[in-house]
């Protein structure tokens, strides 16, 4: 397996931070020292403008039709430390173009594999669908997350997404895990995000035993505040980090990154599987390799 965490930015809601995720914590992961790629599977080819970035280079559109192209030849620079591959809108017509493709469902997977050694992460900015290049996405990824508001409805599509998540896990990526929910736009004062956020935690403590792909899933901290400076900052072609690193989403970001770190699936299965042979009183087993990463 690569060393790298191939993760899915995903909520077939739209405007619910899932770019402003992408980007921002591709730039805090950066800005640790952590090689980041950062993928548009987005036809509204947002993720390119927001990290100011426009180029004429294969696309990711390219890169799934195009046998010959390869994901080097979309690579662009975006940041220290971040590379992009960039959309575009005729991405929209993916859908239907894929669908007669007989390896429509990996086609990603498979172009990625060349280069996955090559960084510690690699974030897919997923589009708000769950069609044929959201399954593309899901299937070269190793986990998901997923970046919410806190509100009712929002927490009943996140209910629906899972389902379609368990769905694709059983036979496209039975690795797959949903690792972690990210908070956005978050005022923490009100009512019904402290209801939306306890009966998040309540069902993710009710899965904890179950053989479900967000058996181990997190709400992620710090919930990503309502901040002006994190609308402002795409139309300025700037990360939040760019444009005011002092403000309260760059703190917000900055933190979340670290959580995300620290939710390594990998790390934390080892971990299990060393403890599991203490118990069983066999600490001198040797290392721990674990597969998946």
């Amino acid at each position: 397996m690569s060393k790298a965490r191939i993760i899915s930015i995903l909520n077939q809601k739209g405007g619910v931070g899932k770019t402003t995720t992408t980007v921002n914590l591709a730039a805090a992961l950066a800005a640790s020292g952590n090689k980041v790629l950062v993928i548009d599977l987005d036809p509204q080819t947002h993720l390119g403008l927001h990290f100011g970035v426009e180029s004429d280079s294969a696309s990711v559109y390219d890169l799934l039709m195009e046998d010959g192209v390869s994901v080097q030849d979309a690579l662009l620079f975006a940041r220290e430390n971040i590379d992009l591959v960039t959309s575009e809108v005729d991405l929209a017509a993916a859908e239907s173009e894929l669908a007669s493709k007989t390896d429509r469902h990996d086609l990603l997977s498979r172009k990625l594999e060349p280069i996955a050694d090559s960084y510690e992460y690699i974030l897919i900015d997923c589009p708000p669908s769950l069609g044929l290049l959201t399954i593309n996405a899901l299937a070269a990824s190793k986990e998901l997350i997923v970046p919410m508001q806190t509100h009712f409805l929002a927490l009943q599509g996140v209910s629906r997404l899972f389902e379609t998540v368990q769905m694709l896990v059983g036979g496209l990526n039975p690795e797959l895990q949903v690792s972690g929910i990210v908070l956005c736009m978050h005022e923490k004062n009100t009512k019904l995000a402290r209801e939306v956020v306890d009966d998040l935690q309540d069902f993710f403590d009710s899965s904890r035993d179950s053989d479900v792909p967000w058996r181990d899933c997190i709400i992620l901290d710090p919930p990503i505040r309502r901040n002006v400076k994190l609308a402002e900052a795409p139309s300025f072609g700037q990360t939040i980090f760019d444009y005011e690193p002092d403000c309260a989403g760059a703190k917000d970001y900055r933190q979340l990154a670290q959580s995300v770190v620290a939710a390594d699936p990998s790390k934390r299965i080892t971990v299990e599987i060393e403890v599991k042979n203490e118990q069983q009183g066999t600490p001198e087993a040797g290392p721990i390799h674990n597969d998946k990463n």
